[in-house]
Parts: structure tokens; C-alpha cells; sequence
């Protein structure tokens, strides 16, 4: 037989081993404010026995509250009879935590994220005008056609020998000695 045929055998095969009695698994409720813990055991039955870290105590009641819990592990268990069930705890609390819930987490976030917004909004259009502007600091020249000219004359007795005013720097020629 070949596997693609015996897939759905073993699948009904597991669907009908499955017995009204299946045991599902049973878990202990924890639950943390402030600092009190207060633990719920999964047997249903009155009598309950629990044992923390080596110390038993006697209750009726399903509910284990451990008042000033000091964050330390513990090994819990809680027994009637034969059944027993044991924890392992390792809760970590504070006296002064504030419990959040998940709609003012929410607003928090979605609060966060509109004020960023708002902000790369104004960012944004405060510099877009400024993409075209020339700078005012630093080069100053005029853009266009790029000229060569010689720096302005800053003193007359350096002035350039034009034609026909050689006479004025005649008497500048090589002396002999």
C-alpha cells in the first residue's frame, strides 16, 4: 500500500482511538495583583490539602492565597487522596505596579505614533521650500557664465602698461652700475 493511500487510514484510525473518557490535561490558575498571589487548584473536590515548600496546610477551599509574596521561588502541590499536583512558582511581584489594560496600551501606542507623524508632517513641509534657495553664507558669487577677470586695482602705481603710455615706465629700465 502505498503512503498516499494510508494517510487517511491512519487518520481515522487515531480519530476513533480517541475515548469519551480522554483525560485532558488540568492546570492550575495563577493569578498576580500586587503583591498577592492567588493560586486555584485544578481538583474540584472540597478537602484539600496543599503543600508549600515543605510547610502543609489544611484548607477546604480550592484557592490558595499567599498574601506579601516576596518573589521567591516556591514548590507548591495540593492533594486529595492519591491525586496530587504540583507547581513550581516563580512569580515576580511589586507593590507599587500599575496593571495596564490592553485598550490604554493601545491608546498609548496609537498616541505615539500620530504625534510622530505629526511631527515628520511639519519637519517636511518647514523644508521643502528650502530646496532652491541659494545659500547666504559661504560663496557668494553669481551663478551663470563663469568670466575671468583680474581682481580690481587696489593702488595707482601698480596700474597695467597700456599702449601708448610706455613713457611713464621708461626711465624703469636696467641701470648699469
Amino acid at each position: 500500500m502505498r503512503l498516499e493511500q494510508s494517510l487517511p487510514l491512519l487518520g481515522l484510525l487515531l480519530c476513533a482511538g480517541e475515548s469519551p473518557n480522554f483525560r485532558q490535561l488540568e492546570e492550575f490558575l495563577v493569578e498576580i495583583s500586587g503583591t498577592t498571589v492567588t493560586i486555584t487548584c485544578p481538583i474540584e473536590d472540597e478537602g484539600i490539602r496543599w503543600d508549600v515548600s515543605g510547610r502543609a496546610q489544611a484548607t477546604n477551599e480550592r484557592k490558595l492565597v499567599i498574601m506579601d509574596h516576596d518573589s521567591t521561588p516556591a514548590n507548591l502541590s495540593c492533594s486529595l487522596g492519591a491525586k496530587k499536583h504540583q507547581l513550581y512558582l516563580n512569580a515576580r511581584v511589586c507593590a507599587n505596579c500599575e496593571e495596564l489594560d490592553a485598550l490604554t496600551v493601545a491608546g498609548i501606542i496609537t498616541a505615539d505614533l500620530l504625534i510622530t507623524l505629526g511631527v515628520l508632517i511639519l519637519v517636511y513641509y518647514f523644508s521643502k521650500g528650502k530646496k532652491g534657495r541659494a545659500s547666504t553664507g559661504g560663496d557668494s558669487r553669481p551663478r551663470g557664465q563663469r568670466t575671468q577677470r583680474p581682481p580690481p586695482v587696489p593702488n595707482p602705481d601698480y596700474e597695467p602698461i597700456r599702449k601708448g603710455q610706455r613713457e611713464v615706465y621708461a626711465g624703469l629700465g636696467p641701470r648699469g652700475i
